[in-house]
């Protein structure tokens, strides 16, 4: 639930538990299971089949997850069922919101303080593929708040505002399919977006992940000033800063070019044949790349951006609600 840890149910590293097992277990074991446990090429787990009137594959579960999530196994019809299953469906307290993440990483709930609502958590990355947008929209007039927007590279480039699906108790849940608006800059041309108080959410150049987030919101619910970062989490197309605009010159984020010579292994070729860096954090496309997050740690650092979600990341402020972004 909600703001309330002790109701967790669930282990968050089990898909990452289940493959270690496998390769521990003997074959003998693995013979047993066969037509149960599903592996790609390399031996690694995929998926599981029904644990359900399988006594050895329950066995096998309860070696590494018993008692860290429902195996299935809780008292109904007079049976009195597994104790650690019975406690993983028992009630949670009264009524309050629950918390549903999934992840090809950590399934961790991540709970960030107001200043950081905008933040995706890197576990919470909704598995919904995007939709071509509609077509950009046409400047607004300058007034806060919102985005001083910069494109420092040497080709034109459609950046689109993604506002997120919902926002609470400092987690997010990300959107990819619904752009809240777009702009297309010349290079190196400039212009204010204006956006709504209640955005928060990220801008990015095109559609497409992976691609180099500038996550901000522009009205904190503590100090309604604008707070915002750079994330590799979802992959880098390019180089990005966010700074402060209110006169105390805080920048965050990036110059660097870490892609045109990063290792093969860190890379992926996008589906309009752009060559980026894969998600360090994983999504529908694939699992978490560690390739991509050795290398953006020895060239970026978690200082400058957030490379594997979890905190030392700087934290941009402005206080008159507007930010700098810049991609390069």
């Amino acid at each position: 639930q909600q703001g309330d840890p002790s109701t967790r149910k669930g282990d968050p590293l089990f898909m990452q538990n289940l493959r270690t097992a496998w390769h521990k277990a003997s074959q003998h074991t693995k013979d047993e299971l066969k037509g149960s446990i599903f592996t790609d090429k390399h031996g690694n787990v995929e998926r599981m089949g029904p644990i359900k009137d399988h006594q050895k594959l329950e066995n096998f579960v309860r070696s590494f997850a018993d008692g860290k999530t429902y195996i299935g196994i809780g008292a109904w019809g007079g049976s009195p069922g597994n104790p650690n299953d019975n406690h993983q469906s028992a009630a949670a307290h009264g009524t309050k919101n629950s918390v549903i993440t999934y992840s090809d990483g950590d399934a961790t709930p991540e709970h960030a303080p107001a200043h950081q609502a905008h933040r995706v958590a890197a576990q919470q990355v909704k598995l919904v593929e995007h939709v071509e947008a509609k077509a950009p929209h046409k400047p607004e007039e300058h007034n806060g708040p919102g985005i001083d927007l910069h494109n420092k590279s040497g080709k034109p480039c459609t950046y689109f505002f993604y506002d997120n699906y919902w926002n609470g108790n400092g987690t997010a849940g990300a959107n990819f399919d619904h752009p809240l608006k777009s702009t297309r800059l010349a290079p190196h041309a400039s212009i204010f977006v204006p956006l709504p108080a209640t955005f928060k959410g990220r801008v990015q150049r095109g559609t497409l992940i992976p691609a180099t987030w500038a996550e901000f919101q522009v009205d904190a619910s503590n100090d309604h000033a604008a707070h915002g970062d750079i994330s590799l989490e979802q992959g880098c197309d390019g180089a990005a800063t966010i700074a402060s605009t209110d006169g105390s010159h805080q920048v965050g984020g990036f110059t660097k070019d870490i892609v045109t010579h990063a290792p093969e292994k860190a890379c992926y070729k996008r589906q309009d044949g752009v060559k980026v860096l894969a998600s360090t954090m994983g999504n529908w496309i694939a699992g978490p790349n560690e390739a991509a997050a050795e290398w953006e740690m020895k060239e970026v650092g978690q200082k400058k951006a957030y490379i594997k979600g979890g905190t030392g990341s700087d934290d941009i402020r402005s206080t008159n609600r507007r930010l700098e972004v810049a991609f390069y």
